[in-house]
């Protein structure tokens, strides 16, 4: 599979040198022209690989926690046939993890590909960084590293449950070495740890399922600026495979950690952003802001889960953002889902639901082109609530 460049062409059919008189016909155009019209099914190119994928990708991570394998079926048979091709899945998920649950959402997606054409679809997956909570993924129950012997017996684990031969993007989770993760803060360096696995070794590692024509293309989860440059230069001086995406958090509510400088490395390596979390696990629809929110909902189900999200002045900065949805006549996860999409550095957002009617507006948010003042509303409201999740 090629990637192909998409290219808007246009007709001017006008005959100046004519040697015969003909009528002059007058047409009529607009002062401005409509915008083209986009969609949740468009497809751009990850990196400098040959991935094209839709710019909406469908989440996975509640599918066997929140969801049931049937519910998990009817939403990847509507979003594929919707149009979209791209789905991403982890070995730990569904989340919050747990030994009982692991590798329930690759067993879902597995018994559904069964059925489909598999060069139609495009699969990433992940792989755990440092963990000493999760031994269980590993059948030796040590700590989770990003090693050779580790990342072999992963993936073989996962092609097993997915019942595919490949994946075609293969990401580290998050860093073998400290990093805050998860809104956790400053980095600090009483939090550092001896024995970091380098740079290049994780490459070593990772080019051993490439080779083996396990992976198609690597990438990076949750990682920093310094991270992804050692990751470009090493590949580079060793001739190892090179990542192509990173997927980062990034909403309304969370937006300075990628902005400030991981922009400019991506946009220099030519590393593709994959959003996650772009509603904020839900709260950017505005649905925790009822007086008696959904039981069902995620941060009701699972207390203390992403309540960075939900904390005083992030709860503050999502009033603020409905309010900006109403003045424009959208809905809260229209705006917030259509903002994402319009940033130039945003490859494709992963969207995540636990209903249809959730993730049927998902999908329609994709297609609505947000105007300036909307945008400069957002801004304006970001000036006032700058990253509110990160703790101080």
């Amino acid at each position: 599979m090629n990637a192909r460049t998409l290219q808007a062409t246009r007709c001017n059919g006008v005959n100046a040198q004519s040697s015969k008189p003909k009528r002059v016909r007058v047409v009529v155009r607009a002062a401005v022209e409509a915008p083209a019209k986009i969609s949740a099914t468009d497809r751009v190119q990850l990196g400098q690989s040959d991935l094209m994928v839709s710019v909406c990708c469908l989440g996975t991570m509640t599918w066997g926690k929140q969801n049931t394998e049937q519910e998990a079926h009817e939403q990847l048979s509507y979003a594929f046939d919707y149009g979209l091709n791209f789905m991403d899945t982890a070995e730990m998920y569904p989340v919050p993890p747990t030994k009982d649950t692991q590798g329930l959402t690759d067993k879902y997606i597995g018994s559904w590909m069964k059925n489909q054409k598999r060069d139609g679809i495009v699969l990433a997956t992940k792989v755990a960084g440092y963990g000493q909570h999760n031994t269980y993924l590993r059948d030796n129950g040590q700590t989770v590293r990003v090693t050779k012997d580790q990342i072999v017996e992963s993936v073989d684990k996962s092609l097993a449950r997915l019942g595919t031969d490949y994946i075609d993007l293969l990401q580290i989770h998050w860093p073998d070495r400290y990093v805050p993760l998860f809104g956790g803060g400053a980095y600090d360096i009483a939090n550092e740890r001896e024995g970091d696995i380098p740079f290049e070794e994780q490459l070593r590692a990772l080019e051993e399922v490439v080779k083996a024509g396990k992976v198609r293309y690597v990438g990076v989860s949750n990682e920093t600026s310094y991270g992804v440059s050692e990751f470009v230069h090493a590949a580079k001086a060793a001739g190892l495979p090179r990542i192509q995406t990173i997927q980062n958090v990034y909403h309304l509510i969370q937006r300075g950690s990628f902005e400030t400088d991981l922009a400019e490395t991506c946009r220099r390596h030519q590393v593709s952003l994959l959003a996650y979390s772009p509603l904020a696990g839900g709260v950017l629809s505005g649905k925790y802001l009822q007086p008696h929110p959904p039981a069902e909902a995620r941060l009701n189900l699972f207390p203390g889960y992403m309540e960075r999200y939900n904390k005083s002045q992030a709860r503050t900065a999502t009033e603020e953002y409905v309010k900006v949805a109403q003045k424009h006549g959208l809905t809260p996860t229209q705006l917030a889902l259509a903002w994402c999409r319009s940033r130039w550095f945003v490859a494709s957002s992963i969207i995540g639901a636990t209903s249809m009617p959730q993730l049927k507006e998902n999908l329609e948010a994709f297609s609505i082109s947000l105007s300036q003042e909307a945008i400069d509303d957002v801004n304006a409201v970001y000036k006032r609530f700058r990253d509110p999740p990160i703790a101080a």
